[in-house]
């Protein structure tokens, strides 16, 4: 009995893990944008429960690639916190944009191959526990 426990219990954290997709595995560079990239996309930050965030998220098209910028960013420290884009406004359909490096004005690349018109939320995350901390709706400029 013991054994179909310890069975049972190493099956469920086997599933249960999350495993980044091709796009997701591997971080892209970030870096700055020039200054002949173009706005395409803004949001602003809300919070979820128990959460302090204020900020926006805004996309560029810089050189024929996307990149996120998270602007006057403020969160709550969180563990394991990524930055995501998604197609929903929670953490289902999404491409891992990367670890969260901070508050302030920072940018995150998007990897090519990804339609970044069927992405309307940015999101951060808190990957280790499952828990969503802050949504940017995004909107078309």
């Amino acid at each position: 009995m013991k054994s179909l426990f310890v069975f049972l219990l190493s099956l469920f954290l086997f599933v249960s893990c999350e495993s980044d997709g091709e796009l997701t595995s591997k971080s892209a560079e970030s870096g700055t944008i020039s200054s002949s990239a173009v706005l395409k996309y803004s949001g602003e930050f809300y919070p979820t429960s128990g959460i302090t965030v204020s900020g926006f998220a805004k996309i560029y098209l810089d050189n024929n690639k996307y990149k996120v910028k998270l602007e006057d960013f403020i969160i709550s420290d969180g563990p394991d916190l990524k930055v995501y884009i998604s197609k929903e406004s929670t953490p289902t359909n999404f491409v891992n944009l990367g670890n969260f490096k901070g508050n302030g004005n920072t940018f995150y690349a998007i990897p090519s191959g990804v339609n970044v018109s069927e992405y309307h939320y940015v999101l951060i995350h808190c990957q280790q526990y499952n828990h969503l901390f802050a949504i940017a709706p995004l909107t078309i400029i």
